[in-house]
């Protein structure tokens, strides 16, 4: 299914946006690597649902204004952009840094959404479980760390960048250390708040993620009002990457639900 890409401009800022499919909107935040393609993963779901899956400020071709410097920063300019753009009844799915991200807008204000779904969220930290180090792993490193099946880390180990797609990958890795490099994938109060996402949640978690350990998975599941947790097992860091059908099918079964 073909994406339309089209630019929104909130506050001044321009924001680069894929969407596909017809039903109820399902907004997609990802993740500290950006969104360098559409996904049958997005295909999947755009099957039932709108799927729109925006470019945060400061990575991909969306603009990166000097006053957006926080996690907290960028909830707030969602809000704005969700206010803006008419969204409402949306279904939230975040990955990684953009699961964090969906928490930090739904603990401000969740008037706007129906559900949470959270793909190996970062944000928590779990006593004595630290997180792996993506920003001291070597080139290589990173990418494998993020998958189970090597054969992923393997097809994009042999891609042939040119010089604008290493430029959008340096973009979004200065991008990733402003709101993730202190401290490291978390802020320390997001965990007292949680309760305030009263919404019906789904956690799902690769049970090989070296990035963010499948411990972190019940601290979520406990602090949330309403979730459930999904492991899926002998996947990593990206599982909707890495098991897309399965991914996407409990995805769209917990959709339903919710209807």
């Amino acid at each position: 299914m073909p994406a339309v890409t089209s630019e929104l401009k909130v506050r001044g800022v321009r924001i680069r946006l894929q969407r596909a499919g017809q039903g109820a909107p399902v907004l997609f935040l990802h993740g500290a690597g950006g969104v360098p393609q559409w996904l049958p993963f997005f295909d999947l779901l755009a099957e039932r649902y709108e799927v729109l899956v925006p470019e945060h400020p400061g990575f991909g071709a969306s603009d990166d204004p000097p006053w957006i410097r926080s996690i907290g920063d960028l909830a707030l300019f969602y809000l704005d952009l969700l206010e803006e753009a008419g969204l409402d009844h949306i279904h939230l799915i975040g990955n990684s840094l953009g699961g964090w991200l969906a928490a930090e807008i739904l603990i401000r204000d969740r008037s706007r959404c129906r559900s949470l779904v959270q793909l190996a969220p970062a944000g928590l930290r779990a006593a004595g479980v630290p997180p792996g180090d993506n920003f001291i792993w070597g080139p290589e490193e990173a990418v494998r760390n993020l998958y189970h099946d090597q054969s992923f880390a393997d097809r994009i180990l042999g891609l042939n960048l040119d010089e604008a797609q290493l430029d959008l990958m340096l973009k979004n890795r200065f991008s990733a250390a402003k709101f993730g490099w202190q401290p490291r994938w978390h802020n320390p109060d997001l965990e007292k708040w949680l309760h305030r996402i009263k919404l019906p949640a789904l956690i799902m978690w690769g049970g090989a993620d070296k990035l963010l350990p499948p411990a972190y998975a019940p601290l979520w599941r406990d602090r949330l009002p309403d979730a459930r947790l999904v492991i899926i097992n002998d996947c990593g860091h990206l599982p909707h990457v890495e098991q897309a059908p399965l991914v996407a099918r409990h995805i769209r079964q917990f959709l339903e639900g919710v209807a």
